[in-house]
């Protein structure tokens, strides 16, 4: 997998995932999947990574951004129980 998401990132032109962003983008699938609903996953998935685009070009670090998207896309979440 990891090989082909390298190859994918390549590709598509951007920076390839790193193991901890990939564990949060799964951790984040995993909560809309069953929170939401799991035909919503890959569009928030990819809303994820637009919002993530979006903080990059005004000027966030990668990491600022990705923080920063993940946690408004956990914020829309319910909550637990």
């Amino acid at each position: 997998m990891d090989a082909w998401l390298r190859e994918l990132a390549a590709a598509l032109g951007a920076q390839a995932v790193a193991e901890d962003e990939i564990e949060e983008l799964l951790g984040v699938a995993r909560d809309v999947a069953h929170g939401i609903e799991r035909k919503a996953t890959p569009i928030a998935t990819f809303l994820l990574g637009a919002g993530v685009e979006r903080r990059i070009a005004a000027g966030a670090s990668r990491a600022d951004a990705f923080a920063g998207a993940l946690g408004d896309l956990r914020a829309t979440l319910p909550s637990p129980g």
